[in-house]
Parts: structure tokens; sequence; C-alpha cells
């Protein structure tokens, strides 16, 4: 005979969940609009969802007009997108590409439950450097926020945070490339150091790459995200015990960034971008871009420069940082940067 009997959500000790696969109300928006609401007035981010950052203003400058086509280049939560659908209001067709394959498929249903259909957007499975494949000709506007869904970085099982333990992935796109770990046994440890200094300014690159390479010589390989993050840890254990603490958060935060750039390529992918972008907007065409950190920043800045020297931007903007009172309801937008430009 079959057993039928329901089984029960495991309960979570204290008021609210701690751990990632409790926070079921927190990855069911649409259902649980109250928790929502409650975790984000705490500054916090529901798990599972992504709160889409300096929307005024990206929406302010590329002041959507009817019949218009966009493209956003990292559809994620789809946040920035449902606005941009709002202002074209059901004419035009915007654009969504985004190379994680678990997400995509979600943010599609969620843009549908509002109401958006396939002659209002279309969503592409791609890395946005190749975004020619949607085989438009040409966009009114762009956008591209360079920044790790919170969707990502708060679901241990990719591998993006250390908060909870997880495979050291770190892949946007978990079925194509090699997972993080696998990367670091294919580098050096001068690879490594210059990694963690390219990547992330690392101050830390020299100890942290001597004891991953002393760690895997043991035949420690660093599987998981707590097992790199212990490593990052015996690294600086000659750091002053009164700073150590906040030297190690910015530390582990610095090389999993680092990490996860190489693994992704995402310099080499988003100068391709960058190079390409203004073959695919129409005159008059507008492109906004959010970075995160310092490196990111300076490729979209030489582009824009370059592009504008040479006649074919006629303004470039930015950097725009997000306002004291967005950055204080979501915290997580502190280190963005807003660069625009617009073509003859």
């Amino acid at each position: 005979m079959e057993n039928n009997k329901r089984i029960r959500r495991k309960r979570y000790s204290g008021n609210y969940p701690k751990k990632f696969e409790e926070k079921y109300k927190e990855q069911n928006p649409l259902k649980y609009e109250d928790t929502i609401q409650k975790v984000m007035e705490k500054g916090n981010t529901p798990a599972g969802m992504h709160r889409p950052i300096m929307v005024d203003e990206i929406i302010t400058f590329f002041d959507i007009k009817p019949n218009q086509i966009g493209l956003d280049l990292t559809l994620g939560f789809g946040g920035h997108t449902k606005e941009m659908l709002q202002r074209l209001n059901h004419t035009g067709h915007l654009h969504g590409i985004d190379q994680d394959p678990i997400e995509l498929v979600k943010t599609k249903e969620r843009l549908e439950s509002f109401g958006y259909t396939s002659s209002d957007f279309t969503v592409h499975h791609l890395n946005f450097k190749d975004f020619n494949q949607t085989n438009v000709k040409g966009f009114d506007f762009i956008l591209a926020d360079l920044g790790v869904s919170s969707m990502q970085i708060d679901d241990p099982s990719r591998g993006f945070t250390f908060r909870e333990d997880g495979p050291l992935d770190l892949r946007m796109n978990p079925n194509q490339g090699v997972p993080a770990y696998i990367r670091l046994l294919e580098l050096s440890e001068s690879e490594i150091r210059g990694m963690l200094i390219e990547n992330a300014d690392e101050v830390y690159a020299k100890e942290i790459s001597k004891e991953i390479i002393l760690e895997r010589q043991k035949g420690n390989l660093c599987e998981t995200t707590k097992a790199f993050y212990n490593v990052i840890a015996q690294a600086l254990k000659d750091v002053s015990i009164n700073i150590y603490e906040d030297e190690l958060k910015k530390a582990a935060t610095r090389t999993f960034q680092a990490l996860r750039i190489d693994v992704n390529s995402e310099y080499e992918v988003l100068f391709e971008l960058l190079d390409k972008l203004p073959n695919y907007l129409n005159p008059g065409g507008k492109v906004a871009i959010l970075s995160f950190h310092s490196g990111e920043d300076r490729l979209v800045k030489k582009a824009f420069k370059h592009f504008y020297n040479n006649g074919i931007y006629s303004q470039i903007n930015g950097p725009l940082i997000p306002s004291k009172d967005e950055v204080y309801h979501n915290p997580r937008a502190r280190s963005a940067k807003l660069r625009t430009a617009i073509k003859f």
C-alpha cells in the first residue's frame, strides 16, 4: 500500500529561519508578500530574490518611449526588466538575457505572472557577450547589471558564499566550464597570487596563494566553501588579533570575488560585450552599466571614453552612485557605480 502521509516541513529554532533551505517564505515572494516586506524593512534582501539597484536613475536616463526595443543583458530576478516593461506598457519589445539556466526559467514565469506575454518580452539563455544571437539589429536602450544576483549569493548550493557550507563552484552557468575548486588545481602559486591582485586588489594575495598551495600539497582540495574559507583564515594567522576578524571577512569576500571572476572569465566577457555594444545601438540609443568593483568600472570607463573620443558616443556620464537612502534600505547597493552613454 502506498504511503501518502504528508511530510511536515522541518521546523527551525528561534523566531526567524537562519539557513537558506528553511527560508521557504522568502523564496516564494508572490505568495508571502507580508514576510518579504518585513525582511526588506530591516534592510535585508529576502533569500531567493534580488532587489534591483538604482532603478530610478536608470529609468530616468532611458526615458523609455512607446514601441521602443530594449535589452536587459542581465535578467536575473527581473526587477529592472519589470520596470522597463511597465514603461513600454505592452508596446515595443524587451529582450532579456541570462546565462543562469536555473534562474532564467523562474524569472520568465514571474514576469508572466505580472501579465506580460511573449508579445512583450523574450528571454534568451545566453552569455551576455553573445547578445547578437538575439538577431535584433538595433536596440533603443540596453542595460547591464554586472553584480551577482542575490539568489546566487544566498543559495549555498551555488558556492558563491562562505556564510553557509556548500560546493566551491562559483559558476554562473553550472552546466559550463569547471567549478572553482578544480580551477584552483590548475593554477600555480604565482598565477593564484596574480589572480587575487588583478581581480580583487587582495592585500593578502601572497599569504593566501601560498596557503592554497600548501593545502594542495597535503591533499586538501578545498572542495567546499567552508574548507576554502578556513584556508584563507589560516593564511591570515599572523594578522593582529585586534583586527583579525574584520580583515578575514574582507579578505574572504575579495578572494571569493577574484576566484568567481576567473572561473567565469568575467573580464574577457565584459571586454567583448563593451566592444560590440555600439554596433547594436540605434542612433540615439542609450546604454547603462552598473558595476560593483574597480576592475569592472575601469573597463567600462575606458570603453565608453574610447567610443566617445572616436565620435561614436555623443555623451558619456558617470559614475553615479546610489543614494544614502537606497544604501540604508539595501546595503548590497553600497558599492554600485552607474555609467551611461548615448550613441550619435
